[in-house]
């Protein structure tokens, strides 16, 4: 570990926690867990200092002597060390000047990836988009490179087959929809973050990422909770439950199931009370934790609609059991979603009764019919000044390409004369 910053941060972080949690929960002081440690922390800047100024003289020696893949090398070495010590943006003004110095788009692709873990580390999701659609052409030039080695008598190296390709376009397309699901959830995008999650690959094809970056676990949390959270029930029902490589990573979170066979099955008290159970564990993850509460708050809500839906009318003291909810907060829901025109109904506050709002279908019906004559009317004026305009011929044509020139015998070049 380089980040003596990280390590200091941790510590004021932990005597914060404990000044807060004053005494009614107690926790022990630092130094009763573990003693600071001064003189790891000098030790090891010491090296830092020592290991950057020998990176720098390298790149140094290689830029003065043009050696270009030495270049990108040194740039790479002093972004992964920069990185390593926590600071980001030294690191990713390197890994900027790296991409000069690409000579292959194997070298541009190992570039956008090593970026994207970065700024997935600094949660900076909005600029993630920019590297996907920067690697994404040069996967495809990687691809086809790969393809064509495979081709000629020119090939120095052993063929690769077909499914080696393949296998190998999938590790870096997970990582690429990985990180695209990952930037969509954190900017507020479910129903895009969830496409994004539903569609990676199996969990080998992560490679390092199912480590470093985001466990497989996680990813089923994710994709299974932004799927709830914008899905109508039979797009889950076809992308989640059905979706063979999903099951996958389901499998690695058991009550992630029990969550969406709950939802289909409509038991929301279930799965409101199994959504409770593993609050904390959503709340300390570093890219769902400041989603988890409207994430809930939008399964809730669909969640209610979807429960009155059959119903023209039902006492809010069974559906509040349903719920698990008092009769009081259940109103405050469900006014919040009359409001938002989520429920087409009404509250009888005395007899405690939710109403669906009856549809007059004769005056629906007439409604109908006069906005299909009105469209009919404005087509028919329409076609019929087409038509006029035709026949007095004031329709402007497409000009007519001129005639291009033409070599005479004698050499020269005749131009033919556009007012003749």
């Amino acid at each position: 570990m380089r980040d003596t910053t990280l390590y200091q941060n941790l510590l004021y972080a932990y005597e914060q926690a404990v000044a807060v949690a004053g005494t009614g929960n107690p926790l022990p002081a630092w130094n009763e867990l573990t003693p600071f440690d001064q003189s790891w922390v000098d030790e090891t800047n010491r090296k830092n200092s020592e290991e950057k100024i020998k990176l720098e003289v390298e790149l140094k020696t290689y830029t003065s002597n043009m050696i270009k893949e030495s270049i990108r090398m040194a740039h790479r070495d002093l972004a992964e060390f920069h990185r390593s010590m926590g600071d980001y943006q030294t690191a990713l003004k390197h890994y900027a000047k790296l991409r000069e110095y690409c000579a292959t788009s194997q070298h541009v692709l190992d570039m956008c990836l090593s970026v994207l873990e970065l700024l997935l580390e600094q949660r900076n999701y909005a600029h993630i988009p920019t590297y996907v659609f920067k690697a994404e052409p040069a996967l495809d030039a990687t691809t086809n490179s790969l393809r064509n080695s495979n081709q000629g008598p020119t090939a120095t190296q052993a063929p690769l087959g077909k499914e080696k390709i393949a296998a190998e376009r999938e590790k870096v397309q997970s990582k690429l929809d990985l990180a695209t699901a990952l930037s969509h959830l954190g900017q507020g995008a479910y129903e895009k973050a969830a496409g994004s999650f539903l569609k990676i690959g199996p969990i080998k094809a992560l490679g390092d990422w199912a480590k470093t970056v985001v466990a497989p676990s996680d990813i089923a949390i994710y994709g299974t909770l932004c799927a709830l959270a914008s899905y109508p029930r039979s797009a889950i029902k076809s992308h989640v439950l059905n979706n063979a490589s999903f099951s996958v990573y389901i499998e690695q979170e058991p009550y992630v199931r029990e969550v969406v066979e709950a939802y289909m099955a409509s038991k929301f008290k279930t799965v409101l009370d199994i959504l409770e159970r593993n609050s904390t564990r959503h709340m300390v993850d570093i890219h769902l934790s400041s989603h988890v509460q409207n994430l809930v708050h939008l399964i809730r809500s669909r969640a209610l609609v979807l429960y009155f839906q059959p119903f023209a009318s039902i006492k809010l003291e069974s559906m509040s059991l349903a719920f698990g909810w008092t009769p009081e907060y259940l109103e405050q829901q469900i006014v919040g979603l009359i409001q938002a025109g989520e429920i087409q109904a009404r509250v009888d506050k005395q007899n405690r009764i939710l109403q669906a709002k009856r549809t007059d279908q004769r005056a629906a019906l007439f409604a109908r019919a006069m906005k299909a004559g009105s469209e009919m009317q404005a087509t028919n004026r329409k076609l019929l000044l087409r038509m006029r305009l035709q026949q007095a011929d004031l329709v402007i044509k497409a000009p007519t390409k001129p005639q291009q020139s033409n070599l005479g015998h004698s050499g020269e070049m005749h131009q033919s004369d556009p007012y003749r």
